[in-house]
């Protein structure tokens, strides 16, 4: 099933998105300090677009420093929410050598918090490189995470039926930055 089939409503256009990120720029801009050193990981594939704008809303507009950027490839769930990998696969960026994040402060950023095991992964992942602290952004908190871990910044907080799919659309990936709910099984 694609995420596609169902009923579908766009619940935040582009305009309504961009104040949202906005608003997450300045929550990370609020903990941030003068001299710290900062990455922001964005989580592939949409989680980095979003890095992105996040990196360039604090450079532009709280004149924050410009940090270094990675991303990592997550994988657990196709698009419809179809477990693809039981165990969390986590991959470096192909022919990248892994920067030394020791002392860092590090801004994990994703589109949706679902249920907490990829996001378990990458932290995981992450304090093994020494940072001085790990910070979570997320676009959208399902408000599902089955696992303890939590966005200490979130755009917006989704409850749905268990059975509805938050579907980002994120530039580059798709031409419209939204977010829309779908509902499978129901009538378009």
């Amino acid at each position: 099933m694609h995420p596609s089939a169902g009923a579908r409503s766009c619940l935040y256009d582009r305009a309504e998105l961009d104040a949202v990120m906005h608003a997450m720029a300045s929550r990370v801009a609020a903990w941030l300090q003068p001299q710290q050193r900062l990455a922001v990981i964005g989580i592939l594939r949409r989680g980095a677009p979003l890095a992105q704008r996040l990196t360039e809303l604090l450079v532009q507009h709280h004149g924050i420093a410009p940090p270094l950027r990675l991303d990592l490839s997550v994988k657990r769930y196709a698009d419809d929410l179809t477990l693809l990998y039981p165990e969390t696969r986590l991959d470096e960026p192909a022919g990248h050598t892994a920067p030394d994040l020791g002392g860092h402060s590090l801004l994990v950023v994703d589109d949706v918090l679902y249920s907490g095991h990829s996001l378990l992964r990458v932290l995981q992942y992450l304090a093994g490189k020494q940072p001085q602290q790990i910070r979570v952004a997320t676009l959208v908190d399902r408000c599902v995470a089955r696992l303890p871990v939590h966005a200490d910044v979130v755009g917006v907080r989704l409850e749905v039926a268990p059975g509805s799919i938050i579907d980002c659309h994120v530039p580059p990936y798709e031409p419209d930055f939204q977010i829309d709910l779908v509902q499978p099984g129901r009538a378009p």
